[in-house]
């Protein structure tokens, strides 16, 4: 440490004019002289000395002399102080201070954190500048604070600041690889974060942080693998959260952060295998979502019960199974990557809410439905209700404790998928009842050729024309209600019912007609007049099997009519 530096836990010594700090040395003297032009002074090349380049040491102590005018002889031009290439020995404390004034610090090397808390100044500038930390919580700047490319071995601390510009931070290098590289909780700034290429060895707290404009982390890299590596929790920016291209290690953590424009993630690199790469859950994106372009999340992705303006996406930047939450998650829009009902079912795969202690989750599968039908895809926004009926029923089906009452969901649920979709296409029905129409016609049909048909009514089925058809007519029978002997009337190999429809007294009675009678038997609200004059024979051969049919397709007319309806009107729907 220099001479001239106070001790640690000291007083500040209070100097009352200039020649206090006699004798200068000669980067002192530069400075001393060019204080009223607010020339630039460059010490040496102006780049960032080395420790022991005595040619270019200045006192920390005589820098806040003259920063804070103390002399009326020495005050600072209106321009402020602007230094490069200086080492500054001490500890510059300007803790609390008014400085109406620009400080450019700019390639110096700093023995000691500088301190600002509770300063009020215009700008400072300590870009390009070695520095073992900056301790400047509750700063109020009119403009903003730089560190543009400056190497940074300790913690930068802005909580509670406030600033009228930015925050820069791109290129620098910060490093403090077990604890927290920046530290600005609560800070407020009209402008934004940039940290556009910066390499950062530790955390970034931006908790509760208010932007006017972006956080850019653009191309930078930021490690704290296992832990927290930028901290937005609360942060509310009018701007982009700008990730593109960035690598971060450790957790990318948003929670309730609102961004008024997109966060985009293309390119990036977010790695935090065993816990969460990005978490915007309960945040609100105005703008888009971006994740394409290479983009690759080792992790999970937590989005649950965020609301995004749109998505902008692509199937090889989603996250491994297991890692994705969406879970009450609303978007708009997807203006990239597919739209369709496969590609964005195998999406919503990625959850698995066994591994968060839930069964099922409906809503994202809602939320796809909805943003499909809107955008114009109304089959595939079908197709993905119909998806998550059969998962939601499935899941219902694993928390039922009976075998039965499964066995009897299981049966239900099946039938409501091959008959209406579980609602979903209850004109599906309509094809079954097609289907079912035409089995009949042609099972009716081969009914009324081999004569497995009979009249329905009784006075028919006791007259002659129809018992005397039993008989061919090389055979007789004795009647009783003629009291003769009567000929049969069918002709050798014809059968019975045959043989009645060729009688002159059978002309009178209904014609027979397989459609109008497979119609007649499946629909139960048609009274078609069929089934009222003809019936099947069992007596006769398929007899046994036409009216076992029948029975058949009449239940079965039955329910797919009420499944139609239930259909029509959302009964058979999850709710």
């Amino acid at each position: 440490m220099n001479e001239h530096a106070p001790e640690a836990g000291s007083a500040i010594p209070v100097q009352s004019g200039l020649g206090d700090f006699q004798p200068l040395n000669a980067a002192e003297t530069k400075i001393v002289s060019n204080l009223k032009s607010g020339e630039f002074d460059r010490l040496g090349d102006g780049s960032r000395p080395d420790w022991d380049d005595p040619a270019r040491t200045v006192r920390a102590d005589l820098l806040r002399f003259l920063i804070l005018g103390s002399d009326n002889g020495f005050r600072m031009h209106e321009k402020g102080l602007s230094i490069s290439g200086a080492r500054v020995t001490g500890v510059l404390d300007l803790e609390g201070c008014r400085i109406p004034r620009d400080i450019r610090l700019k390639d110096c090397l700093f023995d000691a954190s500088p301190v600002l808390r509770s300063a009020i100044i215009d700008n400072l500038f300590l870009d390009g500048s070695a520095l073992p930390g900056l301790q400047a919580d509750r700063l109020e700047a009119r403009g903003g604070l730089s560190v543009r490319g400056a190497t940074v071995t300790g913690e930068i601390r802005l909580g509670g600041a406030r600033l009228g510009g930015n925050m820069e931070a791109d290129g620098a290098t910060i490093s403090v690889p077990d604890g927290i590289a920046i530290n600005a909780d609560g800070l407020e700034a009209n402008g934004g974060i940039l940290l556009r290429g910066a390499d950062v060895r530790g955390g970034i707290n931006l908790s509760a942080t208010r932007l006017g404009a972006d956080l850019n982390a653009v191309g930078a890299t930021i490690r704290r693998p296992g832990g927290v590596a930028l901290d937005g929790d609360g942060i509310a920016a009018r701007g982009d959260l700008a990730l593109r291209g960035a690598t971060i290690e450790g957790e990318v953590r948003m929670r309730g952060a609102l961004f008024g424009g997109d966060v985009d993630c293309t390119s990036a690199t977010l790695v935090e295998p065993d816990g969460y790469s990005l978490r915007l859950n309960r945040s609100r994106i105005s703008g888009a979502f971006f994740l394409r372009q290479g983009a690759s999340l080792q992790g999970t992705l937590d989005l649950t019960a965020t609301e995004i303006g749109a998505i902008d996406d692509e199937l090889t930047s989603w996250p491994q199974k297991g890692d994705l939450l969406l879970n009450r998650c609303q978007y708009g829009a997807f203006i990239g990557g597919p739209v369709d009902a496969t590609s964005r079912l195998d999406w919503l795969a990625r959850q698995v809410p066994e591994r968060w202690k839930e069964d099922f989750w409906p809503q994202p599968y809602e939320q796809l439905s909805t943003v499909l039908r809107e955008m114009g895809h109304d089959e595939d926004a079908r197709a993905v209700l119909i998806a998550k009926e059969r998962l939601q029923r499935r899941a219902r089906r694993a928390r039922a404790k009976s075998p039965l009452l499964r066995s009897a969901l299981a049966l239900n649920d099946g039938m409501l998928a091959v008959t209406v979709r579980y609602g979903r296409q209850p004109l599906l029905a309509l094809l079954w009842l097609t289907l079912f129409w035409g089995i009949g016609v042609a099972v009716f049909g081969f009914a009324e050729r081999s004569g497995a048909l009979k009249p329905n009514s009784p006075v028919v089925l006791r007259s002659l024309e129809w018992t005397m058809c039993a008989l061919e007519q090389t055979e007789s029978r004795y009647m009783p209600s003629t009291g003769q002997v009567m000929p049969g009337r069918a002709l050798a190999g014809q059968n019975q019912l045959s043989c009645f429809l060729s009688q002159p007294e059978a002309s009178s009675y209904p014609e027979y007609n397989p459609w109008m009678y497979s119609l007649d038997s499946l629909l139960p609200v048609m009274e078609i007049g069929q089934k009222e004059y003809w019936r099947p024979d069992p007596s006769q051969p398929n007899g046994v099997l036409t009216l076992n049919y029948y029975y058949f397709q009449s239940v079965v007319g039955w329910a797919l009519s009420l499944l139609a309806v239930a259909g029509f009107s959302g009964l058979v729907k999850s709710k």
